[in-house]
């Protein structure tokens, strides 16, 4: 991906994750759905498992981006097996941390994909003028722990000043209090706002969402 990104008139850049940086590996989503049959024993089919995990997926995203809160990656979870007719009573959460665990390890085996052309020297470019960077995304099935070892394992997190995602702070882009986090994270807290770019695919969630804060913004499209 070449971008007509303008480092020289901002000081900060905050990044969105998903669809900006990265992709889902072209098989991840469907290994995560066998997984999600065969460990929960769900009696549907394959297409029917896809088709409600694809539906809860978008809407949870949805409802996070209207609402500004966080639904929970485990709620997402009861949400979908509920939906397949999996007595969910039954569970507790030690069933869906082992679910999560053996997705993360299937997250990190079917890597996502770097999508952000020639990514580590556009961050060498910034790092070397002496500005800043941080990751802030909204997260669904994939919680920002296991981003976070992802990027270690890609050796991106070594440009990374700090992290936002929003799993750990319960809010979601474009809630405005998600953009503070970011300003409440620069080490100079009196960097103007117009300094501060945020970078990201969604036009409402980060286009909109960091404009509206104050921060400048920069839509990818793809």
């Amino acid at each position: 991906m070449k971008t007509d990104i303008d480092i020289h008139n901002h000081c900060h850049f905050s990044f969105d994750l998903w669809l900006t940086l990265i992709k889902s590996h072209p098989e991840f989503k469907t290994k995560r759905v066998e997984l999600f049959s065969s460990f929960f024993n769900i009696d549907k089919t394959i297409a029917e498992v896809a088709k409600t995990v694809k539906y809860y997926d978008d809407l949870c995203n949805t409802i996070n981006e209207v609402t500004g809160g966080n639904i929970d990656t485990f709620e997402m979870y009861l949400l979908i097996l509920g939906s397949l007719d999996v007595d969910v009573k039954q569970l507790d959460k030690e069933k869906l941390d082992g679910f999560y665990l053996k997705s993360e390890e299937l997250f990190l085996e079917y890597k996502p994909v770097v999508i952000f052309e020639n990514i580590k020297e556009f961050f060498d470019q910034i790092k070397n003028q002496g500005k800043t960077v941080n990751i802030l995304s909204n997260t669904g099935f994939i919680k920002g722990r296991t981003m976070r070892k992802f990027l270690i394992q890609e050796e991106l997190d070594q440009y990374i000043d700090f992290h936002i995602y929003s799993d750990e702070i319960n809010i979601s882009k474009p809630n405005p209090l998600i953009f503070q986090e970011v300003k409440n994270n620069l080490k100079d807290r009196d960097l103007p706002m117009h300094r501060i770019l945020h970078i990201g695919d969604n036009p409402v969630a980060d286009y909109k969402g960091a404009k509206d804060f104050g921060f400048s913004a920069h839509l990818l499209k793809h």
